[in-house]
């Protein structure tokens, strides 16, 4: 059964789309969804709990149908909000225990587990302060414990290293890798960041205006080491140009004097070929090494 699963889903603001026949599929894990702004990033997860109600096509989560059953999704999933969430006047124990209540929990498990999750996520010291208090690392601390207290089997966590410093963000970026990794709780990370779906996911969904643009596990939309090489010589000129431009060797990147990211022709003997360019022009080929795509080269070529 898939973690998330969704067909010809349509969701409109009025007379604006903001999933346009969404169809998906994914895995159980700890997956990323990323997306620029106005993705419909943030409307799927609503839709997802049954927030919106979707124009037409289906939603389910681990099998079961938003539209029909929302509040039961709800009783299986954690939310930490991108806004703060927390209530005036109350600790952060009583903030946590409170929603563990609101989960349908006894107050006595609710206050139980309220201590366990505030130790976890590093707040065992603050659990008797008042959350009003709390600085922009403890209080997305608290958002994560606040989802995490009736033990959900899925958590929604949307950008969840939003205003922490350099130590704060891998802090938080520990915790969520252990929740799947080590506890087994299936994650969806929302975040613009590409390094922190990088450090803590193993599954990616790239959206743009509504629509699955790409899709598959990072090492698969990495492709691997491709038909890109990293090459350095000892210098360039623009006979080695059009000797590139010829053999159908494009350039992806340029690193500095000398030092360039080329795509070479799939069917070809890379080293070989780049060799031969090179004597051509009269310069010398120091290094031909694989080249991977990165992340970042993965969401780019996704949104354009």
């Amino acid at each position: 059964m898939p973690l998330i699963s969704t067909q010809e889903l349509c969701v409109a603001y009025g007379s604006k789309i903001a999933l346009d026949s969404l169809s998906l599929e994914v895995p159980e894990g700890s997956v990323g969804l990323l997306g620029p702004n106005g993705a419909g990033k943030s409307t799927l997860l609503k839709t997802l709990l049954g927030f919106l109600t979707p124009k037409s096509g289906t939603a389910e989560v681990m099998g079961v149908n938003s539209r029909r059953n929302p509040l039961e999704i709800r009783s299986k999933v954690g939310l930490m909000p991108e806004q703060d969430c927390h209530i005036p006047g109350m600790t952060g124990l009583a903030l946590v225990a409170y929603a563990g209540e609101l989960c349908g929990m006894p107050a006595s498990q609710a206050l139980r587990r309220g201590h366990e999750v505030l130790e976890y996520c590093g707040l065992g010291d603050a659990r008797y302060r008042m959350v009003d208090t709390y600085s922009t690392g403890m209080l997305q601390r608290v958002k994560l414990a606040q989802a995490l207290v009736h033990g959900p089997q899925m958590l929604l966590l949307d950008e969840p290293t939003n205003g922490l410093d350099p130590k704060g963000r891998e802090e938080m970026l520990q915790l969520v890798y252990d929740i799947w990794h080590k506890f087994q709780v299936n994650v969806v990370l929302c975040s613009h960041l590409l390094p922190d779906v990088e450090r803590v996911c193993d599954y990616v969904l790239v959206m743009q205006n509504g629509k699955l643009t790409a899709q598959g596990t990072i090492a698969e939309l990495r492709g691997g080491v491709s038909a890109r090489y990293r090459v350095e010589l000892d210098r360039t000129n623009d006979a080695l140009l059009d000797i590139w431009k010829q053999s159908g060797v494009s350039i992806v990147q340029q690193l500095g004097v000398g030092r360039f990211v080329l795509d070479v022709p799939a069917d070809a003997l890379a080293s070989r070929l780049l060799y031969d360019c090179a004597h051509q022009a009269g310069l010398v080929l120091r290094e031909v090494v694989p080249a991977r795509r990165s992340l970042e080269d993965v969401f780019m070529e996704a949104v354009q």
